[in-house]
């Protein structure tokens, strides 16, 4: 049996530049799907799964969040972290424009620019994560530093509770 090649996102092209140690984890998807079923689909834990939400505070202020799949994010908490009165979710028809990215296979890591990027403090203590490797059926495992070091991110507690 032959091991099918997974085809290089941005993503992994920037964790492979940085030399950041990770696993990628390919799957089968007719489609995006949550992230909780993308967790039944690879045997990992659902809590070491985590979704990356795009945030906006207005013209060209956008926040990334990666947050626990099972979670919700507290828009008032995320505007607070990122020192802005309020953020609201990027509209979907945005996404991919800003991003470079689907629903469904946004990755923190490798979008078309690098903005201000939060990681929910419940990924701190964990010795992986598990994030989109940048396209729908594609998923990257690393350890919660290493992404917070890849993309310049913070840790801070933005989920409902």
């Amino acid at each position: 049996m032959t091991k099918k090649k997974i085809a290089k996102t941005n993503a992994i092209r920037l964790l492979e530049q940085k030399k950041v140690p990770f696993q990628s984890i390919a799957y089968e998807s007719e489609g995006a799907i949550d992230g909780v079923s993308v967790a039944k689909k690879i045997g990992h834990p659902v809590d070491h799964v985590f979704k990356t939400l795009v945030t906006t505070a207005g013209a060209g202020k956008m926040y990334v969040f990666v947050i626990p799949v099972e979670a919700e994010l507290d828009l008032k908490t995320a505007a607070r972290v990122a020192g802005e009165k309020k953020v609201e979710m990027l509209p979907l028809k945005d996404l991919l424009g800003t991003t470079g990215y689907v629903r469904g296979g946004c990755s923190p890591i490798g979008m078309k620019k690098l903005f201000p990027t939060f990681i929910d403090k419940s990924a701190e203590n964990l010795d992986y994560i598990i994030v989109s490797g940048g396209k729908i059926g594609l998923q990257i495992q690393l350890a919660p530093m290493d992404l917070a070091n890849a993309v310049d991110a913070d840790f801070a507690s933005v989920t409902k509770k």
